[in-house]
């Protein structure tokens, strides 16, 4: 019975004249048959207290409540971000690095940001300035389209140990790409692989991508889309920091997020490596 607290989001409430509901974390609600089972006792073991005796009608609801993923293994306290991962390295535009610094610093990491890498200065940063410090993580926030080439030596980042996130910016969309910890997950060319195949117009978007672009006012990010972002950024690598499980949908090293700027609305999208293209045989092999 060590598995006996419910999980965050998930609620019990009971129900005049029909007895026990549960709410998911998605916000869907399921009858509960609780037969003979003092529900009082019961609520108080879902609640994270002491039931005595645990009967077989119980241990069958108990049961049925882990079965489902409903109940935590161990105390429920807030996840701590472990010392041995806590200094990670932001580069990017302060629009998006200043905020996202402090939601880190909030979590428990040590965030250390820098001016490099911004949309307007977009050198190349190699691979030795990127594991200075050795940070245990870099993320890379840009308040524009990616240039040709900034992210290249940044994807080779999990093969030096370190976890790899980023996010950009195209017009009114902003795109928040899967954090990457092993060589084998999504990199940023994956992703633009991934999306050039996606769509027929891959020619202009291939140009758009290298510019140059003209427009007229700018795209200014809001605070709240700024805040969005951040939060997306933050939590992602929260739950790579600690452990936590990813929620109901498309794992976090799987998925790519589109954010639309003007609704804030955020959709996930499937994306997987790009596998190594056979080299072509040569003549009478």
């Amino acid at each position: 019975m060590s598995r006996s607290r419910l999980v965050p989001g998930v609620e019990v409430v009971a129900v005049p004249g029909r007895g026990l509901a549960v709410r998911t974390p998605e916000g869907e609600f399921f009858s509960v048959r609780t037969g003979d089972t003092d529900e009082d006792a019961l609520l108080s073991l879902l609640a994270g207290g002491t039931a005595a005796p645990v009967d077989e009608g119980m241990d069958r609801v108990i049961r049925a409540f882990a079965e489902a993923g409903y109940l935590a293994e161990g105390p429920l306290g807030p996840e701590e971000w472990p010392a041995a991962l806590q200094d990670v390295r932001i580069l990017g535009d302060p629009v998006l690095t200043e905020p996202l610094a402090v939601q880190l610093t909030a979590l428990g990491a040590r965030p250390r940001t820098t001016s490099a890498g911004t949309s307007s200065g977009s050198s190349p940063v190699g691979m030795e300035d990127l594991l200075d410090g050795s940070p245990s993580a870099v993320v890379w926030c840009l308040d524009g389209p990616v240039p040709d080439g900034l992210w290249d030596a940044a994807d080779r980042l999990p093969e030096h140990g370190v976890a790899w996130l980023r996010c950009h910016r195209e017009g009114w969309q902003a795109y928040v790409e899967p954090v990457a910890v092993t060589p084998g997950d999504v990199t940023s060319a994956h992703v633009r692989s991934r999306r050039l195949a996606a769509t027929p117009a891959h020619r202009e978007l291939a140009a758009y991508w290298s510019g140059p672009r003209t427009s007229g006012t700018p795209v200014r990010l809001t605070v709240p889309a700024a805040t969005l972002l951040v939060a997306l950024l933050a939590d992602d690598l929260s739950r790579w920091a600690t452990g936590a499980p990813d929620p109901v949908g498309l794992p976090a090293r799987r998925r790519l997020r589109h954010v639309d700027l003007r609704t804030l609305t955020v959709t996930e999208h499937p994306v997987l490596p790009v596998p190594n293209v056979a080299p072509t045989p040569r003549k009478g092999e």
